[in-house]
């Protein structure tokens, strides 16, 4: 998997996340007994969690793309022990995001039983929380593989570190593709749960 795939797979979950906005649109959707109602209550509460784990992603990606400025700034003063510093909040900032990611997956599992809403929204926001995971894992494979990353053996004093203003800022305007593919995945999200609350209180 690479980023542009990742980038790809954000902006068709978006149009997954229209077409199920559609199906709740339909007439035949528009009425729920008390046991559908229910599991749509539980529904706002995992689209709650997912809203938030997309915005935290969000401001991950604009951190990450300030720490990668940083980068290329200490990169050309040739200070070493500031860009050793800024790749190490650059690892630490990608796991506690991943983290993030693997805990909502946890806590948003939702009964998807007789209602096929619950069922296809729970399975496009299990694959939503996937995708952020394995966002961060392919960010953080661009510091820690030697063969594939932009900066190699940073940590060992006897060799150089291994970096260029060409591979940062293309890493940069790759994060920056993230971002827009999760900015407009929020945005469905955001719809997707006021169709929802429209639903809920008709």
């Amino acid at each position: 998997m690479t980023i542009e795939m990742i980038s790809d797979g954000f902006r068709r979950l978006g149009d997954i996340y229209s077409s199920i906005e559609e199906i709740m649109c339909m007439p035949s959707n528009q009425v729920c007994s008390s046991g559908q109602r229910r599991l749509l209550d539980g529904e706002m509460e995992c689209s709650l969690e997912l809203l938030d784990l997309c915005n935290a992603m969000n401001e991950v990606f604009t951190e990450l793309k300030a720490i990668i400025q940083d980068l290329q700034v200490s990169l050309r003063k040739g200070d070493d022990a500031v860009l050793q510093a800024k790749i190490q909040s650059y690892i630490r900032l990608v796991k506690k995001a991943k983290k993030h990611s693997e805990k909502t997956l946890k806590k948003i599992v939702s009964d998807k039983e007789e209602c096929r809403i619950v069922k296809l929204l729970s399975e496009a926001r299990e694959n939503t929380t996937s995708l952020f995971e394995s966002t961060m894992h392919l960010l953080s494979k661009q510091i820690e593989m030697p063969k594939l990353s932009l900066i190699s053996r940073a940590f060992q004093k006897k060799n150089p570190v291994i970096c260029n203003d060409e591979q940062l800022q293309v890493l940069e305007c790759c994060i920056t593709d993230l971002e827009a593919g999760a900015g407009l995945l929020f945005r469905r999200l955001v719809q997707s749960r006021v169709t929802l609350l429209n639903i809920l209180s008709s």
